[in-house]
């Protein structure tokens, strides 16, 4: 038995080696967009990092920059490969180089449908239920590169208050606070009085839903969601992509489609801990279904 297993080792490496040196692959880059501490979201990654370093054969690294621009600029640049992000950064990348990356797939809800939602919050105990309570108050929005943490909102929030999101028009502040997970912390410190982040709105809100910053922060304990409340929501985003870059050879694109593809049956897992939470797998996604967020995108740059 022991001499079958080190056949099919030697076999996989070897083959994983030739699949490397056909193809002039060193090495395989995943960035991983912003949201959460880096340390976080690299242990979340880790398991499709080695999935992919098996499949190629070639050292696959993951890179957390600091803020959404960094896989922005990474896969513009060719220093990243490969991301799942949101619809307004791969509509950055798009926008700066419609022949930089392609989308290839999109996370499968609980329920079968591949969207998600911007969701406005604030403290329970604040008294503010709406938006209207909002006012004169301290907004948070997460990252300028973020859907549902700047994009969504900024454009159907001020058509519901009839301002503008300027500090001082409506909101007495708008704060930029870094990413999804610093905005849920500064809403339940009390360090702005209401803020946006992502959901797919499925669920229970005493979990955070099913998946999603608010679920990640109350699996990290970093919330008791019975101490926030709901007081805005979007209409539905289309699914985060995940993307690739066109440059790679195709052998490559289709080796790593395939494994994040049927991960769902493969390794739930795993496709739960890079999706963020509850989901059934991926689906198929192209350009196409992302054109009304370039378009929201190049208007808000006007």
């Amino acid at each position: 038995m022991k001499k079958i297993i080190a056949l099919a080792l030697m076999t996989t490496a070897m083959s994983s080696a030739a699949f490397a040196d056909a193809h002039a692959i060193s090495e395989f880059r995943i960035g991983i967009l912003g949201g959460e501490n880096a340390q976080d979201r690299m242990n979340s990654n880790e398991c499709l990092r080695i999935a992919v370093e098996d499949a190629l054969g070639v050292p696959t690294r993951l890179f957390a920059p600091a803020d959404y621009n960094g896989v922005i600029q990474g896969l513009l640049g060719g220093t990243i490969d490969l991301s799942l992000m949101g619809p307004s950064s791969y509509a950055a990348v798009y926008i700066a180089d419609p022949e930089a990356v392609s989308p290839i797939l999109v996370k499968i809800n609980a329920d079968g449908s591949t969207g998600y939602y911007s969701i406005g919050f604030a403290r329970a105990d604040s008294g503010v239920t709406s938006l209207e309570g909002m006012q004169d108050k301290v907004f948070g929005f997460g990252d300028p590169n973020s859907t549902s943490g700047y994009l969504i909102p900024s454009v159907e929030i001020p058509a519901l208050i009839s301002a503008t999101m300027e500090s001082g028009d409506y909101f007495g502040e708008v704060r930029f606070t870094g990413g999804h997970e610093q905005t849920i912390v500064a809403v339940n410190n009390g360090d702005v009085d209401g803020g946006v982040t992502w959901t797919d709105g499925q669920g229970n809100w005493e979990d955070g839903y099913t998946f999603g910053a608010l679920r990640k922060a109350v699996d990290a304990g970093l919330v008791d969601m019975n101490d926030l409340t709901e007081i805005w929501r979007s209409r539905l985003i289309p699914g985060e992509p995940v993307v690739l870059r066109n440059a790679l050879p195709e052998d490559v694109r289709a080796t790593v489609t395939g494994i994040i593809d049927t991960m769902g049956e493969t390794d739930p897992e795993c496709a739960t801990a890079i999706a963020g939470g509850e989901v059934t797998g991926f689906d198929p996604i192209t350009h196409d279904a992302y054109t009304s967020i370039v378009a929201a995108r190049l208007a808000k740059s006007n």
